[in-house]
């Protein structure tokens, strides 16, 4: 495995590079000012992105997309990175599942989302089931040509700048060994469907100006022309989607680590205390050090699963343990910057303060630290009956 970028993968990261730094990160201060990105400016850093061709770089290019690999996607995943969600995601990529898209929904869905006409979002969260997906109880009941939909999805990430939803709802249930458990299907539903409000949702100290939301349906009727993949096939199309999405959450991190161990280097090099550039110090020396080594380490452990998916062999334990190695990794660089600055790494005239807080939020979305090691230890145990 070489993971040195191509000189034409260099080229696509100085892009991003330079966009994040001229289009993005003037506009931090703002955001986390208000918490929230004005929709005029949300508006100016779609269209310059599309301009820029860096917009929905994920997706296929017979479809209009980037056509990038995973490799490179983790490359410009760690480059978007540096600055804040909230600003990023607006450029980052339409959900991998909206390549399920078949007949009308093509037209309707998945191309008007790559020309960034339309926006989506993903509904699976619920109050009272979070890391146990088979317990949800929003439930879509077919009735004729339609299904009627009902229940509550929480944690909805910019469902208030979203058109339709990627909704995941139960609609029958299985006997298995262990048990019956519910099947589940997926759909695209308008935000205008009658019976689907989007509420506000809760206040996060994580990636202010990203907001979560929270779905209600009552008696919401959605045709079945609107089911995306199979009914109750719904893990599969998730699967899909679930693998790239824990990348890219491994390669955001590896770029807001690149920006906090920037920070406490520069430091380090220009801080005087007792006579000396405090980066002398074993103390502070020692830091540096083992916050390069955990770096390294989760950049090597993304690149390989990005590697791997691109030749069809990633697991979804390859997938989970680059998301423990580089979301562990951030909360560990991001404190241990702030301890090399100080009282001043916590003041938000720098960025420490703000990855120390988005960073939390890492190791819970797209599934817990702890859901991600029990796949691999289940990846691990199984073959051997265990």
């Amino acid at each position: 495995m070489d993971f040195a970028p191509s000189d034409e993968q260099e080229m696509i990261v100085d892009t991003v590079r330079t966009f994040v730094e001229r289009e993005l990160v003037p506009h931090e201060d703002e955001v986390e000012r208000l918490g929230d990105v004005p929709p005029e400016l949300v508006g100016q850093i779609r269209d310059k992105a599309l301009t820029a061709g860096i917009y929905a770089a994920n997706m296929p290019a017979e479809l209009g997309g980037g056509g990038l690999d995973n490799a490179t996607m983790a490359m410009v995943d760690r480059a978007f990175g540096w600055t804040q969600y909230a600003l990023h995601y607006i450029v980052a990529r339409p959900s991998n599942i909206l390549q399920a898209c078949t007949g009308d929904q093509v037209d309707e869905y998945l191309l008007p989302t790559i020309r960034g006409e339309r926006v989506d979002c993903l509904a699976m969260s619920e109050p009272g089931a979070g890391s146990d997906v088979r317990g949800m109880t929003c439930r879509a009941e077919r009735d004729g040509d339609d299904y009627v939909v009902n229940g509550t999805k929480h944690f909805i990430s910019h469902a208030d700048l979203a058109d339709y939803t990627i909704l995941f709802a139960a609609t029958g249930e299985e006997e298995t060994p262990r048990g019956p458990k519910k099947l589940i299907t997926s759909f695209l539903v308008d935000h205008d469907t009658p019976g689907l409000e989007v509420a506000p949702g809760y206040n996060c100290v994580s990636n202010r100006g990203y907001h979560n939301m929270i779905l209600n349906f009552d008696d919401c009727r959605v045709s079945a022309s609107k089911v995306l993949g199979e009914e109750h096939r719904g893990f599969d199309v998730a699967n899909e989607w679930l693998g790239a999405t824990r990348l890219q959450v491994a390669a955001i991190c590896l770029g807001r680590a690149d920006r906090a161990f920037r920070v406490a280097l520069e430091w380090a090099a220009d801080r005087e205390q007792f006579g000396q550039k405090i980066g002398k110090f074993q103390a502070v020396s020692f830091k540096l050090a083992d916050m390069q080594t955990k770096l390294f380490e989760a950049e090597l452990m993304t690149y390989r699963a990005a590697w791997l998916m691109d030749q069809g062999r990633m697991t979804d334990g390859d997938a989970a343990m680059a998301k423990i190695s580089a979301t562990e990794m951030l909360q560990f660089v991001a404190d241990e910057a702030i301890q090399v600055l100080g009282g001043m790494g916590l003041m938000d005239e720098l960025p420490l303060e703000r990855i120390w807080r988005d960073a939390r939020v890492d190791r819970i979305w797209d599934g817990t630290s702890e859901i991600q090691r029990h796949i691999v230890s289940r990846q691990l145990l199984r073959p051997l009956g265990a």
